[in-house]
């Protein structure tokens, strides 16, 4: 399934997405079964018990009864989430590019929930910077809490993946060693366009990821690049904190971001950056500048 949070008549609800024929549709869950949480992170923490109440709904339910996507609004599909965990220097492309040794143990920084927006929504370039950097990455999606997760167990305790943009503030990320300040800013997470759950994606270690910049393709690579692994990343972590179901590992983008370019080159309002990962979908936002 493709699980979704949406706006529809001014109400958030969660569903999934579908076609009929060519067109793109949402089945709503809570108009189909209102015993299915309204809620995402609700809908992730009763894990298979709610998907399989959700994949029956859908059995069900008639393509006919179902809602039009330019009925409703997509938004972040996890709009809240308790953790945003990053890491950095995770494609073996990226550490090439900006001259940096292969690490030994992932990097590990954070964003908040300020940061996270949904397809469609602006990424806003603040007032007091001009450096803003796009970064395609893998996100997973945690549908279980769990410590001290064994790595070949790991998988078991996703609930799915989606698209993440770590864009990001290189003037203020480079002003200290701690990463996190120039990656924080409002608007800086775009996630989406959907959490596609953990059935549908044989390998996360091997999709095709990209970054396409108003046409241009900027970042082309494969998690196959990935220096730490999906499973390694989730049972490292979980050997230092719980996880719980809506928590976010980004897992870290591949080469061709703009810092690294020659002249180097920044997101510049009127843009817009979309990401691409197979088996996953688009994530497109436009670019603004703050007002």
């Amino acid at each position: 399934m493709k699980l979704v949070t949406f706006i529809q008549q001014g109400e958030q609800k969660i569903g999934a997405l579908g076609s009929k024929g060519e067109e793109d549709v949402v089945y709503d869950f809570c108009k189909m079964n209102d015993s299915i949480p309204a809620d995402m992170l609700d809908f992730l923490s009763q894990g298979e018990i709610a998907i399989k109440q959700a994949q029956d709904a859908i059995k069900k339910t008639d393509v006919k009864e179902v809602l039009s996507a330019r009925e409703i609004r997509l938004l972040a599909p996890v709009p809240a989430p308790r953790k945003i965990i990053c890491i950095g220097l995770n494609y073996r492309d990226h550490a090439e590019e900006t001259n940096t040794p292969i690490p030994d143990y992932p990097t590990i920084f954070s964003k908040y929930a300020n940061s996270i927006i949904g397809p469609g929504e602006a990424i806003i370039i603040p007032r007091v910077t001009s450096q803003v950097d796009w970064e395609c990455e893998l996100g997973v999606v945690i549908g279980a809490q769990c410590r001290h997760v064994a790595e070949e167990d790991a998988l078991q305790v996703v609930a799915g993946y989606l698209a993440v943009n770590d864009v990001s503030a290189r003037d203020y990320q480079t002003r200290t060693t701690q990463w996190t300040i120039g990656k924080a800013f409002d608007t800086f997470c775009p996630i989406g366009p959907a959490l596609v759950t953990r059935d549908e994606i044989s390998d996360p270690g091997n999709l095709d990821i990209r970054t396409v910049l108003d046409g241009e393709v900027v970042q082309h690579s494969n998690t196959n690049q990935l220096i730490f692994s999906v499973p390694y990343l989730v049972s490292y972590l979980s050997e230092v904190m719980t996880l719980v179901p809506g928590d976010i590992i980004s897992t870290g983008t591949p080469s061709g971001v703009g810092f690294a370019r020659s002249p180097q080159r920044y997101l510049q309002s009127g843009e817009v950056c979309r990401i691409e990962i197979e088996g996953i979908g688009v994530l497109e936002n436009p670019v603004e500048k703050e007002k």
